[in-house]
């Protein structure tokens, strides 16, 4: 397996991630690691327009890691491309395996 450059900060209980959102591609899908910044590259096939890019990232991300939509939230960046993501309810080594598992 490849090593993940995801930069992923424990704090209050959940694990936060940076996100960078391309809004209106093909299909959702987990791109991989932007090298440059540690940040998560994720295609939305939703717009940018009241919210929806926001809730299929949600969406998306819950799926991906197995945790219910509750358990995934937007901390910034709700109007930005790049967001700060918290995910509740799974440690950093399980975190990271099941993001692996999506990209590849």
């Amino acid at each position: 397996m490849t090593e993940l450059d995801l930069t992923v900060v424990a704090k209050d209980g959940e694990l936060r991630f940076e996100v960078h959102a391309k809004p209106r591609a093909k299909r959702t899908s987990i791109i991989g690691v932007r090298a440059h910044d540690g940040a998560l590259e994720v295609a939305l096939a939703a717009p940018p327009v009241d919210g929806a890019a926001n809730a299929e990232l949600v969406k998306m991300l819950a799926g991906a890691l197995g945790v219910p939509k509750r358990s995934v939230r937007i901390i910034r960046g709700d109007g930005a491309r790049t967001k700060l993501v918290g995910v509740s309810g799974l440690d950093a080594e399980e975190f990271c395996a099941r993001i692996r598992r999506a990209i590849e």
